[in-house]
């Protein structure tokens, strides 16, 4: 086009028009106008650039066409988490000391602040005005733990115990006397699996039984204790020694005290609040299930035990 500066961009469909209409001009003025239409024509493309953006920013992030969720991110949010993780683990704490912990600025997280406590994400104490978490997330989280299912978090856990000990697995919680099993998976080594569904777990004569004795803050069973084995605690006062050592170590042993020549260990799986919700345990026959066998098995189901606890909400103090 006459009078166009070299490498200009192509012309918008309305700024065509305008050109058209320039062809009539006589020569200066119409080389002063082609001039002035090459700087119209890096406006209206500057202004659809900032058009188009805007319209991206503004779209609801969709999914894509293998149903995953946007791998993009959206910084005021990441913000927000990054508030509200902080004053979880820090509890009523100030604007400024946010923005210390969080590294963003007084103002960003002045505003942050104001957004969660107008949704009830988070509440500012008046007294001090420190701000701290807010009681909806306390429904927000009612709304996922009533949804879980502790034998679908459970299931693949013990999956995996199967198959890093070959014994057998089970899941079982607490009931009115004694645990009772709820899901278990067969171990590689079993013909006949060794634990059904609903077997109730003596509450003194099994690992299982001895957790559920230990963290559930039920009182111990008095008088004598009925013998299933040569091997049962049959002593109160024995019984209350082995109990105490189940919560000094965070799990408990059972050899041949239900059942002649079966081994088992059990450790405790806690809710959200740290209460004990359920029981997993490893059991497998003494002559392979043996002392060094089951003393490499702890950390292995400890680990599994506090990853389902993990799943549940729960927190180590």
């Amino acid at each position: 086009m006459l009078g166009e500066p070299p490498g200009s961009p192509r012309p918008l469909p309305l700024v065509r028009v305008a050109d058209k209409a320039l062809r009539a001009f006589p020569g200066g003025v119409r080389f002063a106008a082609a001039a002035l239409l090459f700087h119209v024509r890096l406006l209206v493309r500057e202004l659809h650039s900032q058009q188009r953006c805007a319209r991206i920013g503004n779209e609801p992030t969709r999914m894509s066409r293998t149903r995953q969720p946007s791998t993009r991110r959206i910084g005021a949010a990441e913000r927000a988490i990054a508030v509200l993780d902080t004053l979880a683990d820090g509890g009523e704490l100030g604007t400024n000391e946010v923005a210390r912990r969080t590294g963003m600025t007084p103002s960003t997280v002045s505003r942050q602040l104001g957004t969660l406590a107008a949704s009830g994400l988070v509440e500012r104490v008046a007294a001090t005005g420190r701000y701290r978490l807010g009681i909806r997330l306390v429904h927000l989280a009612n709304a996922v733990l009533a949804r879980l299912d502790i034998r679908d978090v459970a299931r693949p856990h013990l999956i995996a115990l199967v198959e890093a000990t070959g014994e057998t697995a089970t899941l079982s919680v607490p009931g009115d006397e004694d645990a009772i099993t709820v899901d278990f998976v067969p171990g590689s080594h079993q013909i006949q699996p060794v634990s059904r569904l609903g077997q109730p777990s003596i509450a003194h004569a099994t690992s299982a039984g001895k957790v559920m004795l230990a963290f559930f803050g039920r009182e111990l069973p008095g008088g004598p204790l009925r013998a299933y084995t040569s091997r049962t605690i049959t002593d109160p006062q024995v019984l209350a020694q082995e109990i105490e050592t189940v919560r000094e170590r965070g799990y408990a042993e059972a050899t041949g005290e239900r059942e002649p020549g079966l081994s088992a260990i059990a450790a405790p799986i806690r809710s959200a609040r740290g209460e004990l919700q359920a029981i997993v345990a490893l059991q497998g026959p003494s002559s392979r299930f043996d002392v060094a066998a089951v003393q490499a098995a702890v950390p292995v189901l400890l680990d599994r035990a506090n990853a389902i606890s993990s799943e549940l909400g729960w927190r180590p103090a």
